[in-house]
């Protein structure tokens, strides 16, 4: 299900653990498992080892606290730290911590301190309790110890966008597709091994069946997972080419759709180390063949295109995307000119364009924002593994600004 539907309805989503021969008697975590192991669903200790450390009761007055930042690559760091309890009852109560950015290439080595500043509590779905508290996640950005932003830090970019437009309540829906591989990283599930598939895709996209869909027990534990944490992840389903998922997060209003989806991201990569399988967010994982890419498509709903005559509202907006669409081309993800070929549902990136119900456009209306007269739009340019900072701050500068356009003839009608 796509997030279209969530939009709408809110307007209106055995062997390969046995232990090695040896002399040694006693249960061990080491000697349970072969080191460097690459094989897909083997767990990297035995589970019963690792269960019965689990099993330990944490005290009553401390709180796992995971820091989570994003590198200077885009992906998720982590660390975890010991706090009282009143100390995570709030983000502004959080402590502030620090990190060594010359070892995530955030800092030169002689100058490597960056300040984690906390902005969202999540759940630990890692590190569940019964004891009536909850471990947490903390979802943080990054500053020089001078209080400045370090050039990574797009949270705070996007930020500046945002600031002072409340009461736009702009809604933000991701849909954040992604590649599940084998660990040699190079063969998708489903897929054999220095081979292709025997049918094109078609068959895999929302499927069900051992012949065409892969990765499943990824993505529901993922979704569990994700709605454990408290974030708002409105589906999942099965992608086009086989070995490729999506969910939705979202409505998200401003900021928080970028935090949510760093978040969801980072709770997807967790999951996959306990699965042991490689996921990718690369635009287009494989290059050739008639195989779909990966994308992030973006949907966006401001209060006045929810309410009467937002359809015109919405075609301004699109306008202004149009004449800048090359500014969002530039910070719309790395290797999206693999993926926005005018092929495989999608749009030429050398051109814009916008559609009713046409996924072969840069932008797309839903029928159902056409027949009600307002509604959302979906910005289908943005790439699986575009920033969700960059991208909504972007979309909501470009939307907000004060500018004369020319009109845009839509790609399948005379009238959209």
């Amino acid at each position: 299900m796509k997030l279209a539907v969530a939009f709408l309805a809110t307007i209106g989503a055995t062997a390969a653990f046995a232990p090695a021969a040896n002399t040694v008697a006693r249960t061990s975590a080491l000697n349970m498992v072969q080191q460097l192991d690459l094989k897909t669903g083997q767990s990297q200790l035995d589970t019963s080892v690792v269960d019965r450390f689990n099993a330990l009761p944490y005290p009553d007055d401390k709180v796992l606290a995971e820091y989570v930042w994003v590198d200077a690559k885009g992906e998720c760091r982590s660390k975890t730290r010991t706090l009282p309890v009143a100390r995570t009852e709030a983000v502004d109560k959080l402590p502030r911590w620090n990190f060594d950015g010359s070892s995530t290439d955030q800092a030169p080595g002689d100058d490597s301190e960056v300040i984690l500043r906390p902005c969202r509590i999540f759940k630990d779905p890692f590190r569940p309790r019964a004891d009536g508290l909850d471990n947490i996640l903390v979802m943080c950005d990054t500053y020089t110890p001078a209080g400045e932003a370090i050039p990574t830090n797009t949270r705070a970019i996007a930020a500046k966008a945002f600031e002072g437009k409340e009461d736009e309540e702009v809604w933000f829906g991701l849909e954040q597709e992604f590649t599940l591989f084998n660990l040699d990283q190079r063969t998708p599930l489903g897929w054999p091994k220095n081979g292709v598939p025997n049918r094109a895709q078609g068959p895999y996209y929302c499927s069900a069946g051992p012949e065409n869909s892969f990765g499943r027990a990824v993505t529901d534990a993922m979704y569990r997972c994700c709605l454990y944490a408290g974030l708002e992840i409105s589906g999942t389903n099965g992608e086009v080419m086989p070995g490729q998922q999506e969910y939705q997060i979202g409505p998200c209003v401003g900021i928080d759709a970028g935090d949510q989806l760093f978040m969801s991201r980072y709770i997807l990569q967790r999951v996959c180390e306990e699965f042991q399988v490689y996921c990718t967010l690369h635009p287009k994982p494989i290059v050739e063949g008639d195989w779909n890419g990966a994308g992030m498509h973006t949907n966006v709903s401001t209060k006045s295109m929810r309410e009467a005559g937002g359809l015109d509202i919405i075609k301004q907006a699109i306008y202004k995307l149009g004449a800048k669409h090359q500014e969002h081309i530039a910070i719309y993800g790395e290797g999206n000119e693999l993926r926005l070929t005018g092929k495989f549902e999608t749009a030429s990136m050398d051109e814009f364009s916008f559609g009713v119900a046409n996924r072969g456009a840069s932008v797309r209306i839903g029928r159902d924002t056409e027949a009600e007269g307002c509604g959302y739009f979906e910005d289908r340019r943005p790439s699986s593994n575009a920033d969700p900072y960059l991208v909504t701050g972007k979309i909501m500068a470009t939307i907000m600004e004060d500018i004369e356009v020319p009109e845009i003839a839509p790609l399948d009608r005379a009238e959209a």
